[in-house]
């Protein structure tokens, strides 16, 4: 398993012998706490998988651990036990608990949060953040109402059990669970069965739910030209649970139906105003993610060039606008994974991955992330700005089976034409530019890009032969073409089809000059780039 959020493994010597170190296993325990809690493997090394076969944990080492770092922590909550792996080798297994209402810190007053599959120090304004985060952490499992989950709205409870049995997210173990354990599995009844904050939220009556302080209220404004209010329409009334709320506003607003067409000589495609994929993740983002402790509604507001979904609140603890691409951090964890398990959701972190991917290979611009003082606005575009991407993207969802970070990558080269890998690794938000090859390595592989340079002098650009392959027709970049780009074109184009002549190779590059394309294919011979074979009447040409 790999390091990550929620789980890191530890070498044994940082509990035993002179090379311990408690103060550094207190810092990780306060940064699982302070985030989703998990569990450190102690014992097993890096780049293992288990503990050496002869390993044996000392039966006190379990009790010694805890007490060390209960000495060392504070607000930290911790369970640990010997694990025999299936070689045989023993390993500590330190469970952290997320700590629900209070800050964890070290006995010295440091605070910290875990980040990817690291530990770091908490910066004054995420631990002001944090501050104001840990109440709204536990309100889904808290009761605000004492009600039985008997008196639930029974409508509401029969479909939201049917939708899980029914659901392929949901595994046999827990759809084999009666309704009560179903109920106490998501969170929405405590010990003693009265409907957590949750429960009321997603199975109560319209009275109950209205009961919560701050029940989630969606307002929809549309705007004309002049930017002036035109229509509007509003969900207030409580009658709705999250998902029936999704549901309503997705058929009650005729701005989701528009869409238009775009052309390209023979080719057609409907690309709508609004894709369904991107307006379902970002109201569902809404709803999610939102502090169920603040006052303030949801706005939907269109205007003539875009859509915006304004949420109360600010971004969760680590979260920025310009890291949003690559770090999740949930807010509300149970909610969450109702949503994601009725498929009415992308997985935690993977929903600005999706909206990145349909937009981009829409041709259209990337998500804009705006956070205030006390609100986060997303922004979507109509506007196509290159139907380069839109074209593209149907030859390669028949040809290439790409992964969504190539998809994107890909999106936003098509966008610049050509930019730098430290270009590249900024719009994509990335921290390493060591991480940049994920995304392209799959476009190198399959020729869709070419590179040129090295480090972060290396450039980007699509592949002129990808074009030419997928009969894309786009003069301003073909006919134009720099002269190291022909040269490039040629090559690629000889390395597939050896022994061809000037007139084959423009047979298959029609974007290109003739007579440029004679002029370096001359030039490339006799400089020795290429091998020119036969007389001058059937001269045929290949690389070297």
């Amino acid at each position: 398993m790999e390091e990550n959020i929620q789980f890191d493994k530890k070498s044994i010597k940082l509990v035993t012998g002179k090379t311990s170190n408690f103060g550094e296993l207190a810092k990780d325990c306060v940064a699982f706490a302070n985030t989703y809690g998990g569990y450190l493997a102690i014992g097993i090394e890096d780049g293992y998988e288990v503990p050496d076969a002869h390993q044996i944990i000392p039966e006190t080492l379990p009790e010694k651990v805890i007490k060390r770092v209960n000495e060392l922590t504070i607000n930290v909550s911790l369970h640990s036990e010997i694990v025999t792996a299936e070689n045989g080798g023993q390993y500590l297994k330190l469970h952290v608990f997320p700590s629900q209402t209070a800050i964890a810190s070290t006995s010295k007053g440091v605070y910290l949060i875990r980040d990817h599959d690291s530990t770091r120090a908490l910066r004054p304004e995420e631990l002001s953040r944090l501050i104001s985060d840990k109440p709204a952490y536990c309100w889904e499992t808290k009761v605000s109402l004492r009600i039985k989950w008997q008196n639930a709205d029974q409508r509401k409870l029969d479909n939201f059990i049917a939708n899980i049995r029914n659901s392929d997210r949901v595994s046999e173990f827990v759809k084999e669970k009666n309704e009560v354990e179903l109920l106490a599995y998501y969170q929405m009844i405590d010990d003693e069965e009265w409907l957590t904050n949750l429960g009321v939220l997603w199975i109560g009556k319209t009275e109950q739910r209205a009961r919560l302080l701050y029940s989630p209220i969606v307002q929809y404004i549309k705007y004309d030209e002049e930017e002036n209010k035109v229509q509007k329409k509003m969900w207030d009334d409580y009658s709705l649970n999250p998902q029936e709320l999704l549901e309503n506003i997705w058929i009650s607003i005729p701005d989701w139906k528009e869409s238009y067409e775009v052309s390209d000589g023979l080719w057609r495609r409907e690309i709508a105003a609004y894709d369904e994929k991107v307006v379902r993740e970002l109201i569902c983002n809404a709803i999610v993610h939102r502090p169920y402790t603040t006052r303030g509604d949801i706005f939907i507001k269109v205007y003539n060039d875009r859509m915006t979904i304004t949420n109360p609140g600010v971004l969760p603890v680590g979260v920025t606008v310009n890291n949003i691409l690559q770090k999740t951090q949930k807010r509300n964890i149970h909610l969450a994974k109702v949503f994601y398990d009725l498929h009415l959701m992308e997985a935690e972190g993977s929903g600005f991955d999706l909206m990145y991917e349909t937009l981009l290979m829409a041709g259209k611009n990337k998500p804009i992330v705006v956070e205030g003082d006390d609100f986060v606005e997303v922004s979507v575009y109509r506007k196509i700005i290159t139907k380069d991407a839109a074209r593209l993207s149907d030859y390669i969802s028949t040809h290439y089976r790409l992964k969504r970070k190539s998809l994107i990558a890909l999106g936003i080269i098509l966008q610049k034409r050509s930019l730098y890998a430290s270009e590249l690794t900024n719009e994509l938000q990335l921290t390493e530019q060591d991480r940049l090859r994920s995304y392209v390595e799959p476009l190198l592989t399959n020729d869709i890009i070419n590179s040129k340079g090295v480090g972060k002098g290396t450039k980007y650009e699509i592949s002129p032969l990808f074009l030419n392959k997928s009969k894309f027709q786009s003069p301003t970049t073909l006919k134009t073409i720099e002269p190291y780009r022909l040269k490039a074109l040629i090559l690629e184009d000889l390395r597939f089809y050896p022994y061809s002549s000037i007139a084959e190779i423009a047979n298959r590059l029609p974007d290109v000059e003739y007579n440029d394309l004679e002029k370096m294919v001359r030039k490339m011979a006799q400089e020795g780039e290429i091998v020119p074979i036969g007389g001058r009447k059937y001269r045929k040409y290949s690389v070297k």
